[in-house]
């Protein structure tokens, strides 16, 4: 019996490492008494994309700090790239970080660094030779269209600007998962557009599997309806009923629990209320 045990684990454990980038099992935290998430679970393959939607409160931008380590759950197993997190030890969860990469709400740019130490920041870290951080940065920015800010502080930049740093930033490391915490947050709709754009390209060009905290489900929708053309080097709406090759799903958070995970489709056809009130 215990070896039928031992081996159905380790089936798991390598049904985790080769199929999900994140996995959450029965997923719980609270704040004194405050209950953010109450038995939350969910599955974000590989190389798929997940937004998770919720009223303020409800524990959106939490799990983001769970996957990274940032905070050890009441309850429950976190995997990220088939490790489980909720055993690690701080050095072993700094490992496991420098294979995800994170747009912070507001950006959370380095006021006192250029745009290419702040992009660079990671890099140099790492110990790398000045040439090859610089051949990375420009290439990283080169990507989000900012080459030309190197030399600038965050001070010179409007609010689109710093979230196309801050993104610039996170794949850097060319990572495996990317978080991005509320990215379009606080931005007018035309920056806001540019900006999804940017993330449909990471998401087509290096397929990284993502976890994306968003208030707009316009976000979401356009991204589940659009792919990124390389001819034209610009985002593209899909034809009417086809959505993008890789997949977007959704993820509604209520009252501490997962309401709703599934593709756009089946969020559109819900005829639960809460959703539906959710989604009009």
């Amino acid at each position: 019996m215990a070896s039928t045990l031992s081996n159905e684990n380790a089936a798991v454990e390598a049904d985790h490492s080769s199929a999900d980038a994140v996995v959450f099992e029965n997923v719980s935290i609270a704040f004194e008494k405050n209950v953010v998430l109450d038995g939350v679970s969910f599955r974000l393959p590989r190389g798929e994309t997940k937004a998770l939607f919720g009223v303020a409160g409800s524990g959106k931008s939490t799990i983001l700090k769970l996957a990274l380590g940032l905070l050890p759950p009441d309850g429950g197993s976190i995997f990220v790239l088939g490790e489980e997190v909720t055993r690690m030890t701080e050095e072993e969860l700094f490992a496991i970080r420098r294979r995800v990469g994170i747009v912070f709400q507001e950006s959370a740019l380095f006021d006192s660094l250029t745009v290419r130490d702040n992009v660079a920041f990671r890099l140099m870290e790492e110990g790398l030779s000045e040439e090859e951080i610089d051949q990375r940065v420009r290439e990283s920015l080169r990507f989000v269209e900012l080459e030309h800010t190197m030399g600038m502080f965050p001070s010179e930049l409007s609010g689109g600007m710093r979230r196309r740093v801050a993104i610039a930033r996170a794949i850097i490391t060319q990572p495996e998962v990317l978080l991005y915490d509320s990215p379009t947050g606080g931005l007018d709709p035309v920056t806001s557009n540019t900006i999804v754009e940017l993330i449909v390209k990471q998401r087509d060009v290096s397929k990284t599997s993502a976890l994306m905290v968003t208030h707009r489900l316009q976000d979401a929708f356009t991204m589940a309806t659009h792919q990124f053309d390389k001819k034209t080097n610009q985002m593209a709406a899909l034809p009417r009923g086809q959505h993008s090759e890789v997949p977007v799903s959704f993820l509604l958070l209520r009252d501490g629990k997962v309401i709703f995970d599934g593709d756009a489709r089946a969020l559109i056809a819900s005829h639960d209320p809460y959703i539906r009130e959710y989604i009009s």
